[in-house]
């Protein structure tokens, strides 16, 4: 089988909801060739060595449903294709993506399939198919493959490519939880929450509520301190120094012990404790200064360090820290004992994705200072059975959210009040949480802006608390939920003349009103760029932009197969007829019977509150109506039509013409909106520029968004008037 090959032929990223799934997904369309006459169980050893590599297949349920499904499909003999989705699929697994979607679908030509798997990072999963592949062939060959290495840089990949987990947990708190689209708009950690107007940004712990002046206070630990006080909350005694003369200076003022520290750290960096002696605090001065722009002295206070994560005047979370130590056996260095007893603890890491860094002794740190005070250097052999102080600080470990005091919770919000932040990072020390800070001699040390969250997420000991979620409900408080009307519409070609007079007819609503269509990208009836209207990209920026509030997306069948759509979920979605395969065969789209699988998706996206408008007089189309979480209205050219009589009587929105009256119907109810006759209705149709099927589905969306049949009938007979349609 050495000759074999599995060639990819092409690998597609779809971004948006495709007739997949809703979430972005990867589709290679791979030739397997030769394979096909070679199913799993024809090949000698395979199945052995695959699952040897891979044990956590078991774990694949796959068609049978069960644990172990798929290994039952591999005994029985499955194709490569189906082999490369889970093989995929599993090392994402590994590398820290679990509970992928993936599918394996024949594509029509004899050994092409569509293999398709969830694309967190198309980056990510173009890689993990790539190692799938030689993976396989490996094990077809009998040949080593290191699958160890192969997941490390899967990792390193999914590390250096996806949003960090304090800004993942707040993404996965606003899908989860709250149906809150997002859009990643860069390739760190700056993330859209929301669409258009109702958009609200974060950036790791960081919103587009938190005050610019307040996190430059925040960064000021002098000034913080100053503010903090002069409100009367408890703050360590403590003096900005320009040297490490001054620095021991105001060490003899304050009184001894003392704590040095950048005036402008974060994470605890360059920060020395409890220090006594002139040569100490001088070398802390100079660690001190490699970690920020100027060097506080301050009152060392005898206590614990807590983190208390202040939410919009809530406190939320809080965390106690701990010394990190080792012990020595009398054989290894301190520097050795570090990594075996401190950095094995899979919570530290150096890239600031664990809660905990990773403790590194380098000359002039805190840490080696730390070991000059016990009279050793990283290089000493401790004997057996001694316990070594190696870092004081930024170790917060233990959930203690539930004990703390209402009085220190109080002073907590209070100094996120002051500095001004909506999401604050609360540095206390005390002696004891359970007690009011005046009482035991606490203080708050530090205010910080973009707190980290992964303590909270992920402690050692204690519960974790759903952070994320927290920062979700102060951006978007009950009822709101991000999202603004976005109404889709596809069909067969005739779709873009509809979407701009619904467009016309939002924006006589009083809307700001994007529309993506094939004749461009327009705001508010202005034309931004007259091509690529459909293209994703392009599309999506409605959606980015903070001044709409309202959008309508054309969509056809070559767009939707080869890009998604570039919304998750509409509040109106209007299939008009039915495509042709013809023109997608370079897309694998198969024969016209396949058709309404794919334009379903049109309707799969509609919101449980919403609408779905279907012409009742194509069968395939109004079919469809099964496909829609929301409200269905179905129109037709006359009102006899066999479908929307059925639907009336059930009570549904229906819309027709009878004696060229326009007539939207529910039930008894009807509403005349217009007729033919009126001079400026019969002059948009006679110039060609309606037809009565634009009037019908126009009417209609514009029903589903509670649009009043005066403006609808005022909006029709003004469309064309516009003076920045072009």
């Amino acid at each position: 089988m050495s000759n074999k090959k599995i060639e990819f032929l092409r690998m597609t990223h779809l971004r948006g909801p495709s007739i997949w799934t809703y979430r972005p997904v990867m589709e290679v369309l791979v030739d397997i060739g030769e394979f096909e006459d070679f199913p799993s169980n024809l090949l000698p050893g395979f199945n052995e060595r695959l699952t040897a590599w891979l044990p956590g297949l078991i774990e694949h349920r796959c068609s049978p449903g069960v644990r172990g499904g798929f290994l039952k499909r591999l005994e029985d003999g499955t194709w490569i294709g189906h082999i490369l989705e889970h093989v995929s699929l599993e090392l994402l697994t590994q590398a820290g993506l679990p509970n992928g979607y993936g599918r394996a679908r024949e594509a029509g030509p004899r050994g092409v399939y569509k293999v398709i798997i969830r694309a967190v990072h198309p980056e990510v999963s173009r890689q993990a198919l790539m190692m799938a592949r030689e993976l396989i062939l490996a094990a077809v060959e009998d040949r080593p493959f290191d699958v160890q290495q192969a997941v490390e840089d899967l990792t390193d990949l999914v590390d250096s490519r996806l949003v960090g987990p304090s800004t993942r947990a707040i993404v996965d708190a606003a899908w989860d939880h709250r149906d809150i689209p997002y859009i990643r708009l860069n390739e760190g950690n700056l993330v859209q929450l929301g669409y258009g107007s109702a958009q609200h940004r974060i950036w790791t712990a960081e919103t587009d509520r938190t005050s610019a002046i307040a996190e430059g206070i925040s960064k000021d630990k002098d000034m913080t301190k100053q503010l903090l006080a002069a409100c009367g909350i408890p703050v360590p005694q403590g003096q900005v120094v320009d040297s490490a003369d001054q620095a021991w200076g105001a060490a003899q003022d304050i009184g001894l012990p003392v704590c040095v520290k950048p005036g402008d750290g974060n994470r605890a960096r360059g920060v020395s404790l409890e220090l006594s002696q002139e040569a100490d605090i001088r070398a802390a001065y100079d660690i001190a200064l490699s970690q920020g722009d100027d060097v506080i002295v301050e009152k060392f206070i005898i206590g614990l360090e807590h983190r208390l994560l202040v939410v919009a005047g809530r406190l939320v979370a809080a965390s106690r820290g701990e010394t990190a130590s080792i012990t020595g056996d009398g054989r290894h260095t301190i520097r050795e004992l570090v990594n075996l007893q401190i950095n094995a603890d899979p919570r530290r890491g150096s890239d600031g994705s664990l809660p905990l860094e990773t403790v590194r002794l380098r000359e002039n740190s805190p840490e080696v200072l730390e070991l000059k005070r016990q009279g050793l250097t990283p290089e000493s052999v401790p004997e057996s059975g001694r316990h070594v102080l190696v870092k004081r600080t930024g170790n917060m470990t233990t959930d203690i959210t539930d004990i703390v005091h209402p009085e220190v919770a109080y002073m907590a919000c209070l100094a996120a009040k002051v500095v001004g932040l909506d999401i604050a990072g609360v540095d206390v020390v005390t002696p004891d949480i359970t007690q009011p800070l005046h009482k035991v001699g606490g203080v708050v040390v530090e205010v910080n802006a973009g707190p980290s969250l992964l303590m909270h997420l992920n402690p050692a000991q204690g519960a974790a608390r759903d952070v994320g979620r927290a920062i979700v409900e102060h951006l978007f408080p009950e009822p709101e939920n991000g999202r603004i009307p976005i109404v889709g519409l596809m069909g067969n070609g005739d779709t873009s003349r509809k979407a701009q007079l619904l467009a016309w007819l939002m924006h006589l609503k009083g809307w700001t009103t994007g529309l993506a269509c094939s004749e461009g990208l327009y705001l508010n009836q202005r034309c931004l760029q007259s091509t690529g209207g459909m293209d994703f990209e392009n599309a999506q920026r409605l959606l980015i932009n903070r001044n709409v509030q309202a959008a309508v997306f054309e969509t056809d069948a070559r767009h939707l197969l080869s890009q998604g759509l570039p919304y998750d979920r509409c509040q109106v979605g209007i299939v008009t007829s039915m495509p042709s395969c013809q023109g997608l065969q370079d897309l694998y789209a198969g024969e016209d019977d396949r058709m309404p699988g794919y334009i379903r998706t049109q309707i799969d996206v509609v919101l449980p509150g919403g609408a779905a408008i279907l012409n009742a007089d194509i069968d395939s189309v109004a079919e469809l109506a099964q496909y829609s979480d929301g409200a269905v209205t179905l129109y037709a050219q006359q009102d006899s039509h066999p479908r929307l009589l059925a639907h009336r009587a059930q009570g549904g929105r229906t819309a027709f013409w009878r004696d060229d009256l326009l007539i939207l119907a529910q039930g008894e109810h009807e509403t005349q909106v217009l007729s033919t006759h009126r001079p400026a209705v019969a002059r948009l149709l006679q110039d060609g520029s309606l037809s009565r099927d634009d009037l019908l589905v126009a009417a209609c969306a514009a029903w589903a968004l509670d649009t009043s049949p005066d403006l609808i009938r005022a909006g029709i007979k003004s469309f064309g008037q516009n003076a920045h349609s072009h």
